[in-house]
């Protein structure tokens, strides 16, 4: 039996690239992003009550991981990228069915979007249904996760001497948090955990309409290097 679902809207987000999105939600709270509601759903019947929630759950599509052949086992980044595990052990991009789930903190409420933080979603998401996080039903105290029963170590962040002032001016000028951006998705080191760069490799992403380049000058150090508007 098949059925078909259609997204009940599109998150424009931060992130305008896969590389460097957190491996979770809240990792990086500065994180944030709209969902533009489409029709029906963006009339302001659909929304109304959810001004009374902090947090939502959100079911989307990986629309950038599609698959035609399921895959039975996958190397989820918590073990390094070499070890396979089986598919529904993990919460790898490459689901079934495309589906992805994450709790998100909603920090506004219009009749067409939300306003939203804390998220881990690409630009262009298709959303498939919005739920409101229910504290006494969804967290769980007594849970455990032998594969990733605490959150991934985080690395320092240094910055070029004209690398923050670069950033700190762009932020003003989209009136994002992009210092706090930068510091909390780089500090997760998004580079595979079994590549060690010599200090000399670039690498670079682009949040928003700004590039951001770093280096490793030694393995468990990021520097910023510079934070420039794309032409």
């Amino acid at each position: 039996m098949q059925h078909t679902v259609s997204p009940v809207g599109i998150v424009r987000s931060c992130f305008k690239e896969k590389f460097a999105i957190p491996r979770q939600p809240h990792l990086a709270p500065a994180a944030r992003g709209v969902l533009e509601l489409l029709p029906p759903f963006d009339q302001g019947d659909a929304v109304e009550g959810l001004e009374q929630v902090s947090h939502v759950w959100l079911l989307f599509l990986f629309h950038q991981a599609l698959e035609d052949k399921p895959r039975l086992k996958v190397r989820p980044p918590r073990l390094g990228g070499n070890k396979s595990m089986g598919v529904f052990a993990t919460r790898a991009t490459h689901r079934p069915n495309g589906i992805g789930q994450s709790v998100v903190r909603l920090d506004g409420v219009e009749p067409k979007r939300l306003l939203l933080s804390g998220i881990d979603l690409l630009d262009g998401t298709p959303v498939l249904d919005i739920k409101p996080y229910v504290p006494y039903a969804d967290s769980v105290p007594s849970a455990t996760n032998q594969m990733a029963g605490t959150a991934p170590e985080s690395i320092a962040v240094q910055w070029h001497e004209s690398a923050l002032p670069q950033a700190h001016e762009h932020g003003l000028r989209l009136g994002e948090p992009l210092v706090a951006l930068i510091e909390q998705c780089l500090a997760q080191d998004p580079r595979p955990a079994y590549q060690i760069p010599p200090p000399e490799r670039v690498y670079g992403v682009k949040f928003w309409d700004v590039q951001v380049r770093w280096q490793y000058p030694q393995p468990d150090v990021i520097r910023v290097l510079e934070v420039v508007r794309e032409a």
